[in-house]
């Protein structure tokens, strides 16, 4: 009787994965990031899959209150002026100069109408403000208050195609990552330029830098300057995450 019993309950728990398999696999994205044959980009996939088929695509993350804030260090950041050795670096050091007032973000690709942004205009744009847990791949969390514009406001102002799927972020300091359209139009992902009552610091990506309450720290890109949308996945090459060692999707 013992072993018949654990026999149906084995058989219940593999039927019940299966099930969950089954569930995952019809629900699961067209097309899935490359894992490029890697065993460790291969469960990345597997987390995107199950994360997307699974849970709610705009479920939000906890907000906090002022009262929670928390010492915030600027982990790994140094100044494109000073460590960015290209042009890059150059147009940033007379742009920070300039109190950003020359700084533009492209946004360009798959929309309707391609446009620069200057900071000022994405001020003008509905803002939000969220206290929020930054958690970092390195172990430690803190919580700080950033204000921005949704990311969704800034695709609505240039009326993203229909067929566009993702939106590749890049950096001053020559960082390419990308998002899909869930987390680009989650309301809580935002382009932040205020960071704890005041302007975005330097050493926390000014003036613009992207928030993905959703992901690990890492995904919320510092220095942001250009965004493309595409049809495709573009995994950014030598100057992407996943090709450096890093997951593209770091769900939290």
């Amino acid at each position: 009787m013992k072993t018949t019993g654990l026999i149906t309950r084995r058989r219940a728990i593999v039927a019940g994965l299966a099930s969950i398999g089954g569930l995952v696999a019809a629900r699961m994205p067209r097309d899935l990031p490359p894992s490029y044959g890697n065993l460790l980009r291969m469960g990345d996939t597997l987390t995107y899959a199950t994360h997307r088929a699974l849970l709610p695509a705009h479920s939000l993350v906890r907000e906090y209150s002022l009262g929670d804030l928390t010492s915030f260090p600027a982990t790994g950041t140094t100044n494109p002026a000073v460590s960015v050795k290209s042009a890059l670096g150059e147009e940033y050091r007379k742009l920070q100069a300039g109190a950003f007032a020359d700084w533009r973000l492209v946004v360009e690709g798959r929309v309707a109408r391609p446009r620069a942004f200057s900071l000022a205009e994405l001020k003008q744009l509905p803002a939000r403000t969220q206290i929020t847990r930054h958690t970092c791949e390195e172990g430690w969390t803190a919580i700080g208050q950033w204000t921005g514009v949704p990311l969704s406001h800034v695709l609505d102002a240039v009326g993203i195609l229909p067929t566009a799927r993702f939106v590749v972020l890049h950096s001053v300091d020559d960082w390419v990552d990308s998002l899909d359209l869930i987390d680009a139009l989650h309301p809580q992902t935002i382009l932040a330029y205020g960071m704890n009552g005041g302007d975005l610091p330097i050493a926390h990506g000014a003036p613009v830098r992207l928030r993905l309450e959703r992901q690990i720290g890492y995904k919320s890109m510092k220095y942001v300057r250009r965004l493309v949308v595409s049809d495709e996945f573009d995994d950014g090459g030598m100057s992407g995450s996943i090709r450096n060692g890093w997951a593209w999707y770091n769900g939290i």
